[in-house]
């Protein structure tokens, strides 16, 4: 019985925290993405253009991959002091996107993807690890 004590317990806990769940929180959950990236999923389909499940499951992808590849390569200690590597990062930018997100996207909303997402980047990430999010564990 006192097993099943525990399960009960714990259940109610379970409950407890769901509760507390933002809107945002529990749509990144849904999502399968962290805060981060479920910023950058945003940024790259809202307001546009209209994906298909697939297609959102493809730039689910790419968000991840980017915010990864930004972080482990470019994203370093004073990145945004220098003017050469904030071309880097938007450089960067443009080609993950260019390479890897679905056809759906238009010259024009590409570029214009492409422009949100590295002025997100340049506020939301101060460099060795360091961001909005907090720090790089």
């Amino acid at each position: 019985n006192s097993g099943s004590a525990n399960i009960e317990e714990f259940f109610e806990q379970l409950k407890l925290f769901v509760e507390e769940l933002t809107e945002e929180e529990k749509r990144g959950i849904a999502e399968s993405l962290s805060e981060e990236e479920l910023t950058i999923f945003d940024l790259l389909t809202k307001p546009d253009p209209e994906l298909t499940a697939a297609q959102q499951a493809e730039v689910k992808k790419v968000a991840r991959e980017l915010l990864a590849k930004l972080k482990a390569e470019l994203l370093g200690l004073d990145w945004k002091k220098r003017q050469q590597s904030r071309a880097a990062v938007q450089v960067a930018i443009e080609r993950e996107l260019d390479e890897k997100l679905p056809k759906a996207y238009s010259a024009e909303v590409f570029a214009t993807k492409c422009s949100r997402v590295f002025e997100h980047v340049l506020e939301a990430y101060q460099g060795d690890g360091k961001s909005i999010y907090g720090e790089a564990a």
